[in-house]
């Protein structure tokens, strides 16, 4: 039984990750002909394709893939609930659903900001997937290097942006029950 939770979690997470960051790549308007962007699109596309048909997009925001994000977290509940036998709450599942997809793009944008900073000291040329990490996180990083610049050619901003995320999740984690355990 802990295996095949195991497996509903790992992999709804994963699939979790690739909506997420499809909702993420039409917010900032990353490359599209990237090839980690259209890895991204061919992976969600079967399903957020025909969801568009029902539901619009809300500017820049693509709700079919939001409803997806929340739709997954929801099915994997249910099945992680109908294998342990506990009881199916509806109410309880959607707040579950909506604190989970924004803690994990929370933790999604914590690793691309690690993985930024970390390539940041190899990268010696062109490199597509660095490329797009760099379009999803610098909307966050600009701003704080407008406040704090580089100094002596080091930039803080990662670090900043680090202790903020770090601050927000231990604020959230006290007023929200569920923040915990998502």
């Amino acid at each position: 039984m802990n295996a095949m939770m195991f497996l509903i979690n790992t992999l709804f997470d994963l699939y979790l990750m690739v909506v997420i960051l499809r909702i993420w790549l039409q917010l900032v308007r990353a490359d599209f002909y990237n090839p980690f962007s259209q890895f991204v699109v061919k992976a969600t596309h079967p399903i957020v394709g025909p969801l568009r048909r029902v539901l619009p997009s809300i500017g820049k925001l693509d709700s079919a893939s939001v409803v997806l994000a929340l739709a997954l977290v929801a099915i994997k509940v249910v099945l992680l609930s109908l294998i342990a036998g506990a009881p199916i709450n509806p109410l309880a599942i959607a707040l579950f659903a909506l604190v989970s997809v924004i803690k994990q793009a929370g933790v999604l944008f914590f690793w691309m900001l690690l993985i930024r900073a970390i390539l940041s000291w190899f990268n010696q040329g062109y490199n597509p997937f660095i490329m797009v990490i760099a379009q999803l996180t610098e909307p966050v990083l600009a701003p704080v290097r407008k406040i704090i610049p580089p100094i002596g050619g080091l930039d803080f901003s990662v670090l900043v942006v680090f202790i903020g995320l770090n601050f927000i999740n231990m604020l959230l984690a006290q007023y929200i029950p569920y923040w915990a355990n998502a």
